[in-house]
């Protein structure tokens, strides 16, 4: 089946630094979380999916990867990427049945990873606290140190979206696209088809373009994003595939490049887009977009 984009992975070494970042932007981020295994987070919910402001806050509770083989930690693959650089760490699919996901992986050649199941406290706008929980079938290559992707179901929807956490003072409403860098693009296709409906993966011109039901993946060579992203300073690319950043639909995209400017973040405007350069925004090209 295709599955439209749940969210984005987003590693960063001060997450107080990062949130306080992203709310200059204009965005609106939920209070600090713990997950059991040592990480933390705050998010940015927008219209059906989301931002995660992840990071290894107790690194004494990170579980190394399973002498199995078969058991994704999560956590061991962000604090390994954070030795390396901040940044997009994983994109994440949505799912409405993790077992069901991985029975399809499994299927068409990706490996068997074991599924992972938990649920955390999560402070609701009110103040009060409940229990959420989520069900992750993970699919990704482990030759990949870069990238990481997986499915997420969310058991208790009604308790985890809520309206004033998607409400943003620069409109932002939608992750539209997520960039990664590849060379060749194509190497990439196999994979991400697997993930997806072998028709949802097109070429286009030297990359290759995933269409979900919501939000696309564009896989572009360095060459390709320097020229996509002109003015626009990516710094060095790290070990590929890796991901580049991600676009972000507002309603107007002169308001955001003045907040920007109000707040002396860096940014470039051009072909009625803003963007941020990775350097400029915790390892992750932003670019944000009207049409």
């Amino acid at each position: 089946m295709n599955r439209g984009i749940d969210h984005l992975v987003l590693a960063v070494a001060d997450l107080e630094a990062a949130a306080g970042f992203y709310r200059r932007l204009g965005f609106t981020t939920t209070p600090r979380a713990q997950h059991a295994w040592g990480t933390d987070n705050c998010l940015v919910q927008l219209g059906g999916n989301f931002l995660e402001l992840l990071t290894v806050a107790r690194p004494h509770l990170i579980a190394p990867p399973a002498a199995s083989g078969t058991e994704f930690s999560f956590g061991a693959h962000n604090q390994a990427f954070l030795t390396r650089r901040e940044g997009m760490s994983m994109l994440v699919f949505e799912s409405r049945d993790a077992e069901a996901d991985r029975a399809e992986f499994i299927a068409r050649g990706l490996p068997p990873w074991e599924n992972f199941h938990f649920e955390r406290e999560a402070a609701l706008p009110d103040g009060s606290r409940v229990k959420v929980s989520f069900s992750l079938a993970f699919a990704s290559d482990p030759t990949m140190h870069e990238a990481a992707f997986f499915t997420c179901r969310q058991h208790a929807p009604d308790l985890f979206w809520k309206p004033d956490y998607q409400r943003h003072a620069n409109g932002a409403t939608l992750v539209s696209e997520v960039v990664m860098l590849a060379d060749p693009p194509s190497g990439l296709a196999d994979h991400l088809g697997r993930m997806q409906e072998a028709d949802a993966v097109s070429r286009d011109g030297d990359g290759i373009i995933v269409a979900t039901p919501r939000g696309t993946i564009s896989v572009v060579t360095p060459d390709g994003a320097r020229e996509r992203f002109a003015g626009v300073d990516l710094g060095k690319s790290p070990p590929m595939p890796c991901f580049l950043g991600y676009r972000v639909h507002v309603l107007d995209v002169a308001a955001v490049a003045g907040r920007l400017g109000e707040e002396g973040i860096p940014h470039t405007a051009s072909g009625g887009a803003v963007r941020i350069a990775p350097a400029d925004a915790f390892g992750a090209l932003i670019e944000f977009h009207a049409g």
